[in-house]
């Protein structure tokens, strides 16, 4: 396992009664093909969509980060109650959920946003503010329309922002965007 230089944070809810049915292939197939594209996985260690995305990368071998709340690892299996396997490396913040999603969001290259809560907006508004690229996966759940309805009203730049009902082709547009921007700032 090597660390890729593109590092893609896929957000999504932890807690997934709303998510649908299709939810959990979706996840695990945007984790799968984050290593096909020879990226590393971030998450923010949690359950649930993002966890579900940690599944598929490993399904074939790939690096996958998480960005715990936590200040240890007891506190974040006992207190957090959060997994610790299909991560090759879990970072302790100490941050609580508010400071882990800055750290995760800055931490990444860009964003990915799957089914998701508040947790998840607050994980894309901070992307979206950073002016980071970020792709959306569109599904039958609410978290896309709360998404547009901020980009229609936030007043900014939306060049960086990318739909996709499919997790290989929202995947191949988001790491465009990543060289693009990496190019632009001299950084490849």
């Amino acid at each position: 396992m090597k660390l890729s230089n593109i590092k893609i944070c896929v957000s999504g809810a932890a807690e997934t009664s709303h998510c649908g049915k299709e939810a959990y292939e979706r996840a695990k197939e945007l984790g799968r093909e984050i290593v096909r594209q020879k990226a590393t996985l971030l998450t923010g260690a949690t359950t649930g969509f993002p966890y579900w995305a940690t599944i598929g990368a490993k399904e074939l071998n790939g690096a996958s980060v998480g960005i715990s709340p936590a200040s240890s690892e007891a506190e974040h299996i006992h207190a957090y109650k959060l997994p610790i396997n299909n991560m090759d490396l879990i970072i302790y913040t100490g941050f609580g959920f508010s400071g882990r999603n800055l750290m995760l969001t800055r931490s990444a290259d860009a964003v990915i946003v799957g089914c998701g809560r508040v947790g998840t907006i607050n994980e894309f508004t901070i992307a979206y503010e950073d002016g980071k690229p970020i792709g959306v996966l569109e599904g039958d759940w609410s978290a896309d329309e709360v998404i547009k309805m901020i980009i229609e009203k936030g007043n900014r730049p939306t060049t960086n922002i990318v739909f996709d009902k499919d997790p290989k082709r929202l995947v191949e547009k988001v790491i465009e965007l990543v060289v693009r921007g990496k190019k632009v700032h001299g950084e490849i």
